[in-house]
């Protein structure tokens, strides 16, 4: 009678071995797989935050108007207040705030506390206390985070035969530029996408200075 023969100890241990090494080839496809996954699903969440806020910085700067808000130090209406870092400008607010009437809004890169980077903030104001209580002021709502470096630029429209130019800064100005300029470097590398927003509004449409006759108090703002 012929006895089955078994496996050996070294048999075994091979097969064990083989094992374990097809379990973790398994494993790390599927850890990879995992990440890759996250990593698209962050990327796309990542694109779908800019494209939500480069919408609306687009609509809210084409909507921008020539009222004054206060005066320099010379009596001159201020219709439109550009730096390197903030926009201060009127415009009727989006959606349902609309019903609060043009408000005085303001776009503003903020350094963060921690970790050298920006981020970029809308918020408005009323421009006189006779709209509605609930919509007179809208606290800061933060659009972009994790921003490294970035810049507004303001194009100012040609005029007499000269060419038009792209300038760092606004100020004391009784006339809205014709174009604004947002450009944005995220903090994890790469550039944001270039926004360039077009004023709707005529840079000249609006007399300026005389609305600004009619400001209270218009230098104390």
């Amino acid at each position: 009678m012929r006895h089955a023969r078994g496996f050996s100890l070294l048999e075994v241990l091979t097969a064990l071995m083989l094992l374990g090494m097809l379990l973790l080839a398994v494993f790390g496809g599927i850890r990879t797989a995992t990440q890759s996954v996250h990593s698209g699903s962050k990327r796309v969440e990542q694109l779908d935050q800019i494209r939500a806020a480069q919408q609306f910085l687009r609509h809210d700067l084409m909507q921008a108007r020539a009222i004054p808000w206060k005066l320099d130090a010379n009596g001159n209406p201020i219709v439109f207040d550009g730096e390197s870092r903030r926009i201060r400008f009127v415009a009727p607010l989006p959606g349902y705030l609309d019903a609060a009437g043009p408000q005085l809004q303001t776009l503003a890169l903020v350094q963060e506390e921690r970790g050298g980077t920006f981020r970029l903030e809308w918020s408005s104001s009323a421009l006189s206390p006779s709209g509605p209580a609930a919509l007179a002021n809208v606290a800061p709502e933060v659009l972009v985070r994790g921003i490294r470096d970035g810049h507004f630029a303001y194009y100012a429209a040609s005029r007499n035969n000269v060419p038009g130019e792209w300038k760092e800064q606004w100020k004391g100005a009784v006339s809205l530029p014709a174009m604004v300029r947002i450009e944005l470097v995220h903090g994890q590398g790469g550039s944001w996408p270039r926004l360039d927003a077009l004023i709707r509004q005529s840079p000249n449409a609006t007399n300026a200075r005389a609305l600004a006759r009619s400001l209270a108090d218009a230098g104390q703002h």
